[in-house]
């Protein structure tokens, strides 16, 4: 099959990828002509494992082609995927949906025969029907079906969701729309996993409604973790209690910084305004956003504490700075916040994080990025892991710091607090 992927970011990219590894001719189109040149050189804008081989291979195979040329891409496509971003409004708790709009206008120019336009960007109910509005005279004329196909692929894990989904989603009541995308996932819906089809609404409906509960969860654990430390229990018990029970499940049920990334934040927002619009109350998600909000400041004012308010001129370190780990991406990590404040406090701030220096960290006064975790840190008095990359799980603090006293604040709650006492070592964990 021939598939059009407009936007190389995260969904776009992992997304053409991934259809062109299952034999498909994919055409990725970018408006951006360093990206695409970047991309047609073998290098990808993302931190993502794997994903460069993959890309690399099918290139190699001419399934892979990388264009600024998006009438070309269109035309030779038998199914357009919109994989554009839709971040937050400023001032506003929207989405902004210009770019989704912008491709619809361009569509409009470009289709002269039958295509199948797939929205894959995480968009709020009644943009599908938005798109058909101005789609309008080419679905008049039957030479359109308008998707919804909403993408549940994990940062740092992108690549196994891809190929093994939990279930693919399909929002259509067109029957040749549907056979069409049916066929086109046959490959993957075979391994055990579930292919959903029903209306476009429902599509646009259970990615926002997924995110928001699964945000939900990490912030109910992360209050129960504030419980935990004033009742001297430790939150990874109750974790590990609540998730064996199977209607809960223990994934997202890890105590830590609040949740970041390009996905819960903004669309947690964009639930609300769309409830919001429709004069509906959704008091539990606003409650979960108020709460992953003063989950940063809670965090900050824990690390204040730890240095006795004593912070001038002490070094701290950060072990990792991404809001997860095997993903580059910094959007609302707890990190930044955390160091702003920090810095303020004239602390001499250290960070090493494995996908490299970050930008968004340059503007901060008193930061250094280092290039190893043993330069980072030297000397050290506290060292702060942010972010549970591999290469932290296994660390010998007392060779690292070679410093008679310094203090760890396990964010992630690696390590064992027995194990860290009977070094001698002063140890925080989160809920514990």
């Amino acid at each position: 099959m021939k598939l059009c992927m407009i936007g190389t970011g995260y969904v776009g990219l992992v997304s053409g990828v991934c259809f062109s590894d299952l034999g498909n001719t994919v055409y990725c189109v970018d408006k951006d002509k360093k990206k695409i040149d970047s991309l047609n050189n073998g290098i990808i804008p993302i931190y993502e494992p794997g994903l460069e081989e993959i890309l690399k291979r099918n290139y190699k195979a001419n399934r892979l082609i990388f264009t600024t040329d998006f009438k070309k891409a269109v035309s030779n496509s038998d199914v357009i995927f919109i994989c554009v971003g839709t971040p937050t409004k400023r001032n506003s708790n929207s989405a902004n949906l210009k770019y989704v709009f912008d491709v619809a206008h361009q569509l409009k120019k470009t289709i002269s025969k039958y295509k199948i336009i797939v929205t894959k960007s995480t968009v709020p109910i009644t943009t599908g029907d938005k798109i058909e509005k101005i789609l309008k005279r080419l679905k008049n004329k039957k030479l359109v079906d308008v998707v919804s196909n909403p993408e549940f692929l994990r940062e740092g894990e992108a690549i196994r969701d891809f190929i093994y989904p939990d279930r693919v989603v399909v929002g259509t009541s067109s029957k040749r729309a549907n056979q069409t995308l049916r066929s086109l996932y046959l490959p993957i819906i075979k391994k055990t996993s579930r292919y959903f089809n029903t209306s476009r609404r429902g599509a646009e409906m259970i990615k926002y409604a997924s995110n928001a509960f699964l945000a939900t969860k990490i912030s109910y654990i992360n209050e129960l973790a504030n419980l935990c430390e004033k009742t001297g229990v430790d939150i990874k018990d109750v974790s590990f209690g609540m998730g064996s029970d199977e209607r809960i499940g223990e994934r997202f049920l890890r105590a830590g910084p609040a949740y970041g990334g390009s996905c819960f934040p903004k669309d947690t927002r964009a639930l609300i305004d769309t409830a919001n619009k429709f004069e509906t109350d959704l008091s539990i998600v606003k409650n979960v956003i108020k709460s992953n909000d003063k989950r940063k400041i809670l965090l900050t004012q824990k690390i204040e504490k730890i240095l006795n308010k004593k912070t001038n001129n002490k070094i701290i370190t950060f072990l990792g700075v991404t809001f997860k780990p095997n993903t580059d991406d910094m959007r609302e990590a707890s990190s930044i916040p955390m160091m702003n404040f920090l810095s303020k406090k004239k602390c001499k701030i250290r960070y090493f994080d494995p996908s490299g220096e970050k930008k968004e960290l340059s503007k901060i006064k008193n930061v250094k990025f280092c290039k190893s975790i043993s330069l980072a840190c030297f000397k050290s008095d506290l060292i702060i892991i942010h972010t549970e990359w591999n290469v932290f799980k296994l660390l010998n603090f007392r060779k690292l710091v070679k410093k008679k006293n310094f203090s760890i604040y396990d964010m992630r709650n690696i390590y064992s607090p027995i194990k860290m006492k009977h070094m001698k070592i002063r140890y925080y964990g989160v809920g514990r």
